[in-house]
């Protein structure tokens, strides 16, 4: 990336790729590289405003990685975003510890994907407690919904500004639009889309140049070629494959097979390996498993968790747990019901989280040492083009679910797509998202200030009765 090599560092023949310790201390940027408590301190912000699910926290990251702090330039981000997209779990906190792993290799990726689920996780289980001990929630809620609404203008800003970057040609445009097209009217599998964009790239790399050009282009940023040990990147990852396995033996060895810790150790370690295409792929599967087979919650709390979930920072898969917390809670394990909630919630922390540092532990360094080929560059382009189809049908989605609060999905045939009740329109949520739009996009304010004046907002309206 232009950035100094150290004298005498072995390269990889035509790739540019050096070659170092994935463990070592320093990353290798330039002088104004951030230091790793900065790192810190802009990954615990990026954790607390992660609102508005994948399309949400993705520009998030965009927008204070790459326009406000300059530590990654658009290709790399990109790059590790359609690697992110290609894995179960949650893609942006997967892509928020491979930023991190970038800039400080191991601990800079444990860190990044630590603190990107942390604060959310955190709420989520002060919600669930308050939940299962008060019935309103209202003053909170109003927070979340003003927050919310404010989001819209967080996703069409990305949206906007990551299509300027990505889409450079018609190709890749067509691309993109034929991708939104099969996912949001076709509900066409995710890694069907990304496995049909990787092969036209590969295919079409040799006629269309300009199929290569999003991820070809070189911007300015802080990163200089990253360094791999691929028996590093074995090792860390061998190391996260012990904290996923060794835990859950360590409860069935201790409490047997029947033991509701032991069934959601197990449960949720079988949604760490399903969930491609994101939370909402799966929240279906989850549903009918928790509330049908287990018995943890009835479907209505299902709703309200899921709906807790949406309004808190951190992946939307956090709404697993809420399930956790309520199976612990209600579940046989002669400990106070509070305790054995907060143990069932951080059981499915940790069982839904641990793979995902797993996946990009043994992924990311492969990846990074391809990323010179042409040809895979090619493909990753068209993907990138796909993903911003993704990315625009997750805005769609989630604005129509926010801006109405009853919305159908219409069928005919292989057709399908979101039916809302325009009768049912929340006008303070299109109010508030207009008012955020226009000064996010027209006055250029702040997302920090917006999503500040948004949850006032949502909490004045509370207050008032009017929500």
């Amino acid at each position: 990336m232009g950035a100094a090599r150290d004298v005498g560092t072995p390269q990889l023949a035509g790739a540019g790729m050096t070659f170092a310790p994935i463990g070592a201390d320093a990353p290798r940027i330039g002088a104004a590289a951030p230091s790793f408590a900065e790192a810190f301190r802009v990954w615990l912000r990026i954790g607390f405003l992660s609102f508005g699910g994948p399309a949400g926290q993705i520009a998030l990251m965009h927008r204070i990685l790459i326009d406000e702090k300059k530590w990654i330039d658009e290709p790399r981000f990109l790059h590790a975003l359609n690697f992110c997209m290609l894995l179960p779990g949650p893609e942006a906190q997967q892509l928020a510890t491979y930023v991190g792993w970038l800039l400080h290799r191991t601990w800079g990726g444990v860190v990044a994907g630590i603190l990107f689920v942390l604060p959310g996780a955190l709420v989520m289980l002060l919600l669930s407690i308050l939940y299962v001990s008060y019935t309103d929630l209202s003053a909170v809620q109003g927070i979340f919904f003003g927050v919310k609404a404010a989001v819209i203008a967080v996703v069409s800003e990305a949206v906007i500004r990551i299509s300027r970057r990505a889409l450079t040609s018609r190709a890749l445009v067509a691309v993109a639009a034929a991708a939104f097209i099969a996912i949001f009217f076709f509900a066409a599998p995710f890694p069907a889309i990304v496995l049909a964009a990787a092969l036209t790239g590969f295919a079409g790399s040799a006629l269309r140049p300009d199929l290569r050009r999003a991820n070809s282009a070189h911007g300015e940023s802080l990163l200089s070629t990253t360094r791999v040990d691929v028996r590093g990147a074995l090792r860390n990852a061998a190391v996260c494959l012990f904290l996923w396995i060794a835990p859950g033996a360590a409860l069935f060895a201790a409490l047997g097979p029947d033991h509701v810790f032991v069934t959601e150790a197990a449960f949720f370690s079988k949604m760490a390996v399903v969930t491609f295409g994101g939370a909402y792929a799966v929240l279906a599967y989850v549903a009918q498993q928790a509330v049908e087979t287990y018995g943890w919650l009835a479907t209505g709390e299902m709703i309200d968790g899921l709906g807790l979930a949406e309004t808190t920072p951190g992946p939307l898969i956090l709404v697993l747990e809420f399930v956790g917390f309520l199976a612990g809670y209600r579940g046989e394990t002669g400990l106070p019901p509070l305790l054995a909630g907060t143990i069932g919630a951080f059981v499915a922390v940790w069982f839904t989280f641990v793979p995902c540092f797993f996946w990009i532990f043994l992924g990311a360094p492969f990846m990074e040492r391809l990323r010179g080929a042409r040809r895979l560059n090619a493909a990753l382009a068209v993907i990138t083009a796909a993903v911003v189809g993704v990315i625009l049908n997750l805005a769609v989605w989630f604005s129509v679910h926010v801006l109405f609060t009853e919305v159908n999905v219409w069928a005919v045939g292989p057709v399908r797509t979101l039916s809302p009740d325009f009768a049912s329109i929340d006008v303070y949520a299109l109010v508030l998202s207009a008012a955020a739009i226009l000064a996010m996009l027209r006055f250029k304010a702040g997302m920090l200030p917006t999503l500040g004046a948004a949850a006032a907002a949502g909490l004045a309206l509370s207050v008032l009765g009017l929500r």
